[in-house]
């Protein structure tokens, strides 16, 4: 066979499986098209695949999930994580509260004590709870009452359905999450049943919590009422990357003081760490930053979330990593690396 020979006879295959692959026609079909018999198409289709014309790969989109929730258990010592795909014009809103609601129920026990914080992530996660017999069961609140002017569903509302759901009891906080003076927050915190919520929240043995970001200086819906030209400065300033339970962290996830701290009602930045099972709700490009930084920080021990902020995640700390790694090396490591 001449090389013009060997070329028509590749052009021909690669028309009969674009025909067959990519425009999903039968062989019935091409055969009549073409003018060659059903049986010689059928070896012509072979006969590509045998050139390496046609390659064909059969995947399960659950084995890549199952590797990425893997990857972030090993690389943030997670105790689980669940990484849900969602479908072609879907988003994490539609598969992430599902998954987060099952992980809740698989990883609690019938007389467990759970705390919540406010959040539309915690709440349609509580809304896909299914029905359970857990009389033994309480839920507590963790932080206060947004402004009655926020539409977003908020902790008092979070913590009685989460409880309805279980068939439990709960806690609430008769309190606004953020006070009008330091004097007024501290003289709430000495109020016996705002008192007793908090520790008892402190001591849960699971949390449910969403997982705030920060950008351009602005902390999203759960702060728009608080927010005013000299504290988006301050937030600017201090670096903060994002915020947890009322809590504004940088991007190693340390607690950064603001001038909210001590106006704040809500469970102490620290005993959070000391909860045995956090489960972080968060997806969405624009939260990857914040969700790094609660994990290097150890502040969720699991998370929900899709597989693109999964994907984003585990590229911003590898990229940062070689970052400061680079940062760290003297200049002649650096030129015998170079070299």
């Amino acid at each position: 066979m001449t090389s013009s020979d060997a070329r028509k006879r590749v052009q021909l295959l690669l028309r009969i499986a674009r025909m067959y692959y990519q425009d999903h026609m039968l062989q019935s079909q091409i055969a009549t098209e073409t003018g060659y018999s059903r049986p010689s198409v059928s070896r012509m289709l072979k006969e590509a695949q045998e050139r390496g014309l046609v390659k064909i790969s059969i995947e399960n989109p659950l084995e890549r999930l199952e590797d990425l929730e893997s990857r972030l258990i090993r690389q943030f010592n997670l105790r689980c994580a669940r990484v849900s795909e969602p479908p072609q014009g879907c988003t994490g809103y539609d598969v992430v509260p599902r998954s987060a609601a099952a992980l809740l129920v698989e990883q609690t026990r019938p007389d467990s004590l759970i705390t919540v914080s406010n959040g539309n992530a915690v709440a349609y996660t509580v809304r896909e709870v299914p029905l359970q017999n857990w009389a033994k069961s309480k839920v507590v609140q963790m932080i206060g009452s947004l402004s009655p002017t926020n539409p977003m569903t908020d902790s008092p509302e979070i913590c009685r359905m989460l409880a309805q759901r279980l068939g439990g009891s709960y806690s609430s906080l008769p309190v606004p999450m953020i006070l009008s003076s330091t004097s007024v927050a501290e003289a709430m915190r000495k109020e016996r049943q705002i008192a007793d919520t908090l520790t008892l929240g402190g001591h849960a043995d699971v949390a449910v919590v969403g997982v705030g970001s920060v950008k351009e200086g602005r902390s999203g819906h759960i702060f728009k009422d608080y927010e005013n030209a000299a504290f988006i400065k301050e937030v600017t300033e201090l670096k903060a990357v994002g915020h947890i339970c009322g809590h504004h962290i940088d991007a190693q996830g340390r607690h950064i003081r603001t001038s909210l701290c001590e106006r704040t009602i809500s469970i102490e930045f620290e005993r959070l760490k000391r909860i045995p099972l956090v489960i972080g709700v968060a997806w969405g490009p624009q939260k990857v930053a914040s969700i790094l930084a609660c994990l290097r920080a150890g502040l969720i021990s699991a998370l929900a979330t899709d597989r693109d902020t999964a994907e984003g995640i585990l590229e911003l700390e590898q990229r940062q990593r070689r970052a400061g790694r680079k940062a760290s090396q003297t200049p002649s490591q650096a030129e015998a690396k170079q070299g």
